[in-house]
């Protein structure tokens, strides 16, 4: 198997997982109407969207030259990592918004459990496949597959510090602490699609 199809091939596994972290994370804001778990949901929209576009973005780096490429279509995954960047910086700032707006209307949460459950099993997923994207980018040099596998690692200790929030709320029912939690971990997505958004610009 070509480094190209290998890629591709990891790329269709990571949109699929994308897309069951991103039902199991809006089902656990569904049950608990946590906005912490509503950040972790948000970023795996993002998650899909920009799985979607490595994907597209691989399939095309990896058709030859052409009259209207002579340099082949490589470039392209510069620009998926950078939309990659740009959305995840988008999501940051509209959580803190979510935030803002749960300091303002406080709303009781529920089956808080269930919702540290299901997303402690996402983000050990996450993990699994962001490490092996990671990797299997690095050794193929993709720039699209790293950006990939990097977005997802983070996404597992966002998660993990939302669990620990959620945990903390728990036993303390300090319900204002939902939303702090929400705008620290917005801020530490920011400055991932941030760096991410810089290395590809570079």
């Amino acid at each position: 198997m070509t480094k190209s199809k290998e890629n591709i091939r990891v790329q269709k596994f990571i949109v699929a997982v994308a897309i069951v972290l991103f039902v199991m994370k809006m089902t656990a804001w569904y049950v608990t109407g946590s906005v912490a778990v509503l950040t972790d949901g948000l970023e795996s929209i993002v998650n899909v969207i920009s799985g979607f576009i490595g994907l597209y973005s691989l399939i095309l780096s990896a058709k030859p030259k052409d009259a209207n490429h002579p340099y082949g279509h490589g470039k392209v995954e510069f620009i998926s990592a950078g939309i990659e960047g740009a959305l995840i910086t988008i999501a940051g700032i509209y959580i803190i918004y979510e935030a803002v707006l749960s300091f303002i209307y406080p709303e009781p949460l529920q089956q808080l459990d269930l919702g540290i459950f299901l997303i402690a099993l996402s983000a050990l997923i996450n993990y699994v496949f962001g490490k092996w994207a990671f990797n299997t980018g690095k050794a193929n040099d993709s720039l699209a597959l790293q950006a990939s596998g990097k977005h997802l690692q983070t996404d597992t200790f966002t998660t993990f510090g939302i669990i620990g929030g959620l945990i903390l709320i728990r036993f303390t029912n300090v319900l204002w602490l939902d939303g702090v939690v929400a705008i620290i971990f917005a801020i530490i997505i920011m400055r991932t699609g941030f760096r991410i958004l810089r290395q590809a610009v570079a």
